[in-house]
């Protein structure tokens, strides 16, 4: 935590307790902190790695209110968290050398994709849908390719990642947002222990804002389970179609 005031320290536990209440709906959490502290002078590649110590306290936060609950899905967690843990491990060792641009702009293009198709139907998200063989192998596949991508930068994963369960799964906005909150802790916790191999996690920064993440997705948890399924996908589709936007945007900016 060495060089960062106490002004600056308390922006950014402003800024990641108000993305994390937020983000148990939206994902998309790395977007806005990642940025918020190499504004804040954080070396980025120290930025992203502490930032995913920090995303394991918020998953683990953001899955409690549900965990009680008895809503997790338990269905395709084992698969997909050994998906994640091997996609994430591998995405770990990038460490951002694998083109952002080429990332942004696909992520994007499949953000706009999924926003057409959930407007499309008006019962994605909303309604469990039986998917067929073929639709859940790709998916699958994409939970993978996603793990690869959050192991190493975490953008978007997130939002990505509920997507894919709404679109190829068949779930309910409520049941991906469960779900994907499971599937993130182990994502993040496998990339925090291949960056702290490298040497690159600032512990202390990570543990103060890691916690503040904590509670901010605990309390999101909570009033996620008080939202319709309705609200839940509009939430979702104004997030994915803002998350397009952005990376398109930072696209042409280059």
């Amino acid at each position: 935590m060495a060089g960062v005031p106490l002004g600056r320290l308390l922006v950014l536990i402003s800024i990641f307790f108000l993305t994390s209440l937020i983000s148990v709906v939206t994902g998309s959490t790395s977007l806005i902190t990642v940025p918020a502290m190499i504004e804040c002078g954080i070396d980025p590649h120290v930025a992203v790695a502490t930032n995913m110590m920090a995303l394991v306290f918020m998953s683990l936060g953001g899955s409690l209110p549900f965990a009680r609950r008895g809503m997790l899905e338990r269905r395709l967690l084992p698969a997909c968290i050994l998906l994640t843990v091997i996609g994430s491990a591998i995405g770990a060792q990038l460490l951002l050398r694998v083109p952002l641009r080429a990332l942004q702009l696909t992520i994007a293009v499949a953000m706009i994709a999924v926003t057409v198709f959930s407007l499309a139907r008006n019962d994605s998200g909303t309604v469990e849908h039986t998917v067929s063989n073929t639709k859940r192998a790709i998916g699958y596949g994409a939970i993978f390719l996603l793990a690869v991508y959050g192991g190493f930068f975490s953008g978007g994963y997130v939002t990505m990642l509920t997507a894919v369960f709404v679109v190829l799964f068949g779930f309910t906005f409520l049941q991906s947002v469960v779900t994907t909150k499971v599937i993130n802790l182990f994502s993040s916790a496998i990339a925090t222990l291949v960056f702290v191999w490298r040497g690159a996690v600032d512990y202390k920064l990570g543990i103060i804002l890691g916690v503040t993440m904590f509670l901010g997705a605990l309390i999101g948890g909570h009033a996620t389970l008080r939202i319709s399924p309705l609200w839940l996908r509009r939430i979702f589709l104004l997030a994915v179609v803002a998350l397009a936007l952005k990376m398109l945007f930072a696209f042409v900016q280059h």
